[in-house]
């Protein structure tokens, strides 16, 4: 481990500018709305709530009837696009019981 010092003033400089940096970023999610991580869910949790296979989500992905959003090599869903999924799943069970 590599111990670092730096000056008394130096360090307060970075807690401030750390301080505003954190501030700019709690504004920018004021402005643009809840962004909290509890509105994403990744792709364990769908194949968990439609009951279907890893392989059948990514055919969802694939044929673009599920939004997504990609971070690094890992897959995220907003709630409300599942549940435009689950509607449109509900409906054919419908039509093919019919």
């Amino acid at each position: 481990m590599e111990i670092v010092n730096i000056e008394g003033r130096t360090y307060e400089e970075m807690m401030r500018r750390f301080k505003e940096f954190t501030q700019r970023v709690d504004n920018l999610c004021k402005e643009k709305g809840n962004k909290e991580i509890g509105q994403w869910l990744d792709s364990q949790d769908i194949c968990l709530i439609l009951d279907i296979s890893k392989r059948k989500l990514q055919t969802l992905r694939d044929s673009r009837q599920i939004a997504f959003t990609m971070v690094g090599h890992k897959v995220f869903y907003k709630a409300g696009d599942v549940q435009k999924v689950i509607t449109k799943m509900s409906e054919k069970k419908e039509v093919e019981n019919e």
